[in-house]
């Protein structure tokens, strides 16, 4: 992928070297990087940064570790770019997070969801942009809490993020609910669900409410085999990222009705941050935004906010300009905590209906990710050392 955003010579530019997982999951990265595309012509539009254009150096790592180390390594000590942002996949993230810290190099992981990432294997040099399992998995508890749903089963893909979405959702369901009965577990290969035999596992030990994490076709799959089965009739289902458009849209009709589910229903925000950003953004694209255009294009203004208040691209100066650091986003302002260096953006929490043939978000509420994290003082003693 070339080089975009640099208006004039590539030698004056400030270059963030940027991967993700295009080819592997382009219905949330294709929409991602217009995001990003967007935020860095409004960037340099401005005047650039310090002075300068900010230039995106583009790779994609198809969803492997290995992959993203190779586009990493190649973005670091042949492109000399000033610092490194991206990745999707938690297992991904985490591999170019390690990376980051052994070569010094700043690292703004904008979608892995994973825990670890900024706490149990949190770095000096790493932060992350979106809310975590942690945080998601808290806002989705709070409302789990209020059915009368007393047995439980759980379908998650089987690899960092499946694994730890459910766990952390269990932990919190749990000390809400003591009296809650954890009755089944499925844990598909990520990409390759076999629906049938999951849907099958999870009807058999009966329960009566059931927590989802699989996305994109794997949801798709799940959703149109379960309906077939009748597996989700009277059944409360809980879902990670299913309000998202890119995993709703494609379900139509046959979108599931009455789940609750983390989302973004860009068709009902009614404030002005996220107005302003939807024209931008349809103006730009002729097209509606995903969560991944709202996630590429936070990450472009946060580096952009971070290089301002750093007035630098060394990376001990990004480091301690982005602790603490404030940036307006289409959902209002975030900040990226100095403890963990998990930003506060948050998310929506809502239902799942069919208005009109097609899969949308109702009754949607925005959960301010600073709601559902820990004190910074107790999330620092989650770090390595601490």
């Amino acid at each position: 992928m070339a080089a975009a955003g640099a208006p004039v010579r590539a030698a004056e530019s400030i270059r963030v070297g940027e991967v993700n997982s295009y080819s592997a999951l382009p219905a949330f990265t294709e929409p991602y990087r217009k995001g990003w595309q967007l935020a860095l012509d409004e960037v340099n539009a401005a005047g650039g940064v310090l002075g300068r254009p900010l230039e995106f150096v583009s790779r994609d790592d198809a969803g492997k570790p290995a992959d993203a180390l190779n586009a990493v390594n190649e973005l670091v000590t042949r492109e000399e770019v000033a610092l490194v942002a991206g990745t999707f996949f938690s297992h991904v993230g985490l591999a170019v997070a390690d990376y980051a810290a052994r070569r010094e190099v700043f690292f703004l992981a904008a979608e892995p969801l994973t825990d670890a990432l900024v706490w149990s294997k949190g770095n000096d040099v790493t932060f992350r942009l979106r809310p975590s399992n942690h945080m998601q998995a808290a806002m989705l508890a709070e409302e789990a809490a209020k059915l009368p749903a007393k047995r439980w089963a759980t379908i998650a893909p089987n690899y960092e993020y499946g694994q730890s979405a459910v766990a952390e959702f269990r932990k919190l369901l749990s000390e809400k609910r003591p009296d809650i009965e954890w009755v089944a577990e499925q844990w598909p290969p990520q990409g390759k669900i076999d629906a049938g035999p999951v849907v099958q596992a999870i009807a058999a030990a009966g329960p009566e409410a059931i927590l989802n994490v699989t996305f994109g076709p794997d949801l798709v799959k799940l959703v149109r085999e379960g309906t077939t089965r009748g597996l989700f009739k009277d059944r409360s289902v809980v879902s990670f990222l299913t309000g998202e458009p890119e995993y709703l849209d494609p379900l139509g009709a046959e979108a599931p009705e009455g789940w609750i589910v983390t989302g973004y229903p860009w068709y009902a925000i009614d404030t002005p941050e996220h107005k302003a950003f939807l024209e931008a953004y349809q103006a730009r694209w002729n097209d509606h935004p995903r969560l991944g255009s709202i996630v590429g294009y936070v990450t472009v203004k946060s580096i952009a906010a971070i290089i301002a208040r750093a007035k630098s691209t060394d990376t001990a100066a990004l480091v301690e300009a982005a602790k603490g650091v404030t940036v307006d986003t289409p959902f209002g302002p975030i900040t990226y905590r100095a403890a963990d260096h998990q930003s506060t953006l948050g998310a929506f929490v809502g239902r799942t209906a069919v208005v009109d043939g097609k899969g949308r978000m109702v009754d949607a509420i925005y959960r301010n990710g600073a709601d559902y994290l820990p004190a910074e003082a107790e999330a620092a003693k989650l770090r390595p050392g601490g």
